[in-house]
């Protein structure tokens, strides 16, 4: 069962892609400007209940699931990973807006969700007003300056991209042990409302969504960054306003420089700062979050 964020809705939408229908799973709230809030790995939308309800006071709220993720379809990965592809990802929610009526709307994306929002914001840019990422570097940057102590902290990068079904099984002996493992490492488990964590410890427990999830990662690393350096030949970058947050002891900070990394694939200002957390910032700082997103998306 998918956590229902007081006061709004939760819809399922299909979407036309070249995977065929795509279930989209999403709740709705508030009124004002639109505002599409995507979720980061191993999660779902449920990761913005601290801060959607504060925030629909202010604009029309669409907290969704990636596919792959929550309540989503969760196609089985093509051998070229495209199926999990960040442009594919991208488009199904740039569908999901249109159909809502949202033909151009505000963009804030954590972790995985941070990576479809860029390749949204770089598809589509004259749907994207703004965007916020939240704790990443563009994923070419941080493949191409890839250190020790950026490998250790993440290995996970490294691990989820071997070949099917490798994580799949590993993971799937024990996942609420992985989850605690990973999740925990960052910030400890207590951050979670207990409703999010066992919705995010079904999808781990869950052998498709798993599946799913380790394509996103082993897209990452192979068709995104063919994507990514085309974009980057090309001389294309990002033309709407950036605002880039992270956690100010996450990894993200320790080994990256955020706006010096965006500023890199933008042609437009980019500013940022970091918050008092982890990698979990809408759980862990909720009332930063909501004042940096009312600040930002004006």
């Amino acid at each position: 069962m998918t956590m229902l964020i007081p006061g709004f809705e939760s819809k399922v939408l299909t979407v036309q892609s070249s995977d065929g229908p795509i279930e989209i799973a999403y709740q709705t709230g508030g009124s004002g400007p639109a505002l599409l809030m995507l979720h980061g790995f191993p999660q779902t939308k449920a990761i913005w209940h601290r801060v959607a309800p504060e925030l629909a006071k202010d604009y029309s709220i669409v907290l969704a699931d990636l596919r792959g993720y929550g309540a989503s379809s969760k196609p089985h990965g093509q051998a070229d990973h495209s199926t999990y592809s960040k442009r594919a990802m991208a488009a199904d929610q740039h569908e999901l807006m249109k159909a809502l009526g949202h033909e151009h709307f505000f963009l804030l994306g954590h972790d995985r969700g941070g990576r479809v929002s860029h390749r949204l914001a770089m598809d589509f840019p004259q749907s994207v007003r703004k965007l916020m990422v939240l704790d990443i570097s563009p994923t070419l940057t941080m493949y191409e300056n890839t250190t020790m102590e950026f490998a250790r902290g993440y290995w996970h990068w490294f691990f989820l991209i071997q070949p099917e079904p490798v994580p799949e099984t590993l993971i799937g002996a024990n996942p609420e042990y992985w989850l605690k493992n990973h999740m925990g490492r960052h910030a400890g488990t207590e951050i979670f409302d207990p409703a999010c964590w066992a919705e995010y410890l079904r999808g781990a427990s869950n052998p498709e969504s798993m599946h799913a999830m380790c394509e996103d990662y082993r897209a990452a690393a192979t068709i995104d960054l063919v994507h990514d350096r085309a974009d980057r030949s090309a001389g294309k970058k990002l033309t709407m306003l950036v605002r880039v947050l992270w956690g100010e002891h996450g990894l993200v900070n320790k080994c990256f420089a955020p706006i010096e990394d965006w500023l890199k694939v933008s042609s437009a200002p980019v500013t940022g700062q970091h918050l008092p957390s982890g990698h979990y910032i809408p759980e862990e700082c909720p009332q930063e979050l909501i004042s940096q997103v009312k600040a930002f998306f004006v």
